[in-house]
């Protein structure tokens, strides 16, 4: 599902910064290209030039985020990985350094300071996972449970980043919040 979530992460941030015509999005080359197509043609649709960074750890961050303002970047979307994940607290940080607004994969990333967020719920996911381990402590055979996905996702906003961007609150985005940080 990641790929698909990627493109709708672009939807959502493209409703947040209406005026954004280029963006970047960060990307680790080991998730695999999938994310990069559907976003590519997320981004031909919304009619915005989209530029994928590589990063494949910290070292990459600093200069993935100065090629995005370079090329005159309006937003960012963080790709989902999980080496990425592990340098949210980076990302955030760089993003505001560059007074560039991002969307996420995780709530918890707009808990830390991030702009916006659109993703299954994570505890959620762990709960589910904690009872698929449960049935098969109980003898279940894991061949025989069913493949199960998230169903439910989240919007999530930090209305004080959006503050400290400059970034006025877009109506939509409010009716459509699962929550907002203030």
């Amino acid at each position: 599902m990641s790929a698909e979530l990627s493109a709708k992460r672009l939807g959502v941030l493209n409703q947040m910064i209406p005026k954004m015509s280029r963006v970047a999005a960060l990307w680790d080359p080991t998730t695999g290209a999938s994310q990069v197509v559907a976003t590519e043609s997320a981004a031909k649709t919304l009619g915005l030039d989209l530029q994928v960074l590589e990063v494949r750890n910290y070292g990459d961050l600093a200069d993935a985020f100065r090629k995005a303002r370079a090329n005159g970047a309006d937003g960012m979307n963080v790709f989902a990985s999980p080496s990425l994940s592990s340098l949210f607290r980076e990302i955030i940080d760089l993003a505001m350094q560059h007074r560039l607004p991002a969307i996420y994969q995780w709530r918890e990333h707009v808990d830390a300071g991030g702009l916006l967020s659109y993703g299954p719920n994570l505890t959620a996911m762990w709960r589910q996972a904690g009872t698929i381990v449960v049935k098969i402590l109980k003898g279940a055979k894991p061949i025989a449970l069913p493949i199960e996905q998230p169903t439910k996702f989240e919007l999530a906003v930090n209305a004080r980043t959006a503050k400290a961007l400059d970034i006025p609150m877009q109506p939509s985005i409010l009716v459509s919040a699962d929550e907002v940080l203030e």
